[in-house]
């Protein structure tokens, strides 16, 4: 049966512009060309469920403008639900400005707008649709403290939930409080726990960090080196699928919004999902744009059977 996920989170109109390499500072660099595209954190990672066969629906907040009004379309183009997506008279929509170079890297400077005003009225009247869900999923590029609420939400009706925490920032005690499985990669790791990602031992310091906090599940991505997981009762490295990036925007929403599409609710399955969850990332990562890149199921189960 197809999963039940929902989201809470960033909704951006992506701007790229494509440069050969990175200016310095003070300088000034020609981009051979510029794009738009849909993308946010939060918003990536619902499209990369529902075109995994989930049954997503999406919270938020965009601004009352025309980024606003074509993102809320967006999403509803893969059959996401979006009644829960407020509209904020006062901040425009979130913005990103991507500059990507030519070995596929990327810098990106983020707008917050209605995604860093949300505060915990965009909860009211959801309590009815966390019935039934098997995971929500959120990130850091909206306010920690709806996050929370969210996720105690979640936890009443028996939701478990998924904390991306990208960008990396200090966590609040009453979201740790409330997570079950946490999805850093490398570098966000290092920044909560103050354990650099070396090897399989730092690997597993970092598990018992987060265990001491409540939290009993941890995947952490390593990007060309793949994924590593600890659960209650196993622990292991899932190796990166080898490709030529063109773009790695929406490579980390990818894969944690197809993993949700794919585990169990007891979560037994986290080494098959995430195997599923790399190729999905590694199909995006050779595609543009965030969300324009994000594949379908059929493509990522197409790339598995090769």
């Amino acid at each position: 049966m197809n999963k039940k996920i929902m989201v809470l989170g960033s909704i951006n109109v992506d701007t790229t512009y494509h440069v050969q390499r990175f200016p310095q500072p003070g300088e000034t660099i020609a981009a051979g060309s510029k794009s738009s595209a849909p993308g946010g954190k939060g918003a990536n990672q619902a499209v990369a469920a529902a075109r995994s066969g989930a049954q997503t629906s999406f919270i938020g907040m965009v601004g009352a403008d025309n980024e606003g009004k074509f993102m809320r379309e967006a999403l509803q183009e893969d059959h996401i639900d979006t009644r829960f997506v407020g509209i904020d008279e006062l901040h425009g929509t979130g913005t990103a400005l991507v500059t990507l170079d030519s070995n596929g890297q990327n810098d990106i400077m983020v707008y917050g707008g209605a995604n860093q005003a949300m505060t915990t009225d965009v909860l009211n009247g959801t309590s009815e649709a966390f019935e039934g869900v098997d995971f929500l999923i959120s990130q850091f590029e909206t306010p920690q403290p709806v996050t929370a609420e969210a996720f105690r939400i979640a936890k009443e009706h028996g939701v478990t939930t998924i904390l991306n925490p990208a960008p990396a920032h200090d966590i609040l005690p009453e979201v740790l409080k409330y997570t079950d499985v946490i999805a850093p990669n490398d570098s966000e790791s290092y920044g909560l726990t103050g354990i650099k990602i070396t090897d399989e031992d730092s690997m597993l310091k970092t598990a018992e960090w987060f265990k001491q906090k409540g939290i009993n599940y941890l995947l952490i991505t390593l990007g060309s080196k793949g994924a590593f997981y600890s659960t209650p009762k196993a622990h292991g490295l899932v190796p990166a699928f080898k490709v030529k990036a063109v773009d790695t925007t929406a490579a980390g929403d990818t894969f944690i919004g197809a993993l949700a599409s794919q585990l169990d609710n007891d979560l037994s399955n986290v080494a098959d999902a995430l195997v599923y969850a790399q190729r999905a990332s590694s199909l995006t990562v050779q595609k543009m744009g965030a969300m324009p890149s994000i594949p379908t199921g059929e493509e990522v189960k197409a790339a598995l059977a090769k």
